[in-house]
């Protein structure tokens, strides 16, 4: 399936993508593993933990936030499939901090959904959660409008060869 396909996965440096880019690199034949995430301490460990890995030259790091469309849209140059687990997560912060939850979770899923149907990308997978099934809080509320836009976005496509899940 990924054989000598490029991957992206935004917020790649967190425990999801941790564990999840350890599999590509065990299993996989990829051409390429791009993590797009904001955090440079977290890239640096993840370079770290993964340098003596056999396939570690297939790693890139770039450094970004979905909340900025332009490098977002750079850093999909020649990216097959996106993985978005890129969210702002935490219940108690998002109630003190609403904006930036609104920014980072509707707002970035937004300028994932415009780069990639403007780029090569064929699939797009967004990491969801439960709380956006029956939302209480204002985390749950934004995951539920991010999945509602992945799901969406499959009305734009057009004749591109890209689709969107969650």
């Amino acid at each position: 399936m990924f054989k000598n396909q490029t991957l992206l996965i935004t917020g790649g440096t967190g425990s999801f993508g941790n564990h999840f880019i350890k599999k590509l690199l065990d299993k996989y034949q990829l051409k390429k593993i791009i993590i797009f995430s904001r955090d440079e301490m977290k890239q640096f460990l993840m370079q770290e933990k993964f340098k003596s890995h056999p396939k570690f030259k297939m790693l890139r790091f770039f450094l970004g936030d979905v909340r900025d469309f332009d490098r977002l849209y750079l850093a999909l140059h020649e990216v097959d499939y996106v993985v978005h687990a890129a969210a702002l997560k935490q219940v108690p912060a998002a109630e003190y901090n609403p904006t930036e939850f609104i920014q980072t979770n509707i707002h970035g899923a937004e300028n994932l959904i415009k780069a990639c149907l403007r780029s090569s990308v064929k699939k797009v997978i967004a990491l969801s959660t439960d709380k956006a099934v029956n939302p209480i809080n204002l985390y749950g509320g934004t995951k539920l409008v991010s999945d509602k836009l992945f799901v969406s976005a499959n009305n734009y496509v057009g004749k591109k060869n890209i689709s969107f899940s969650v």
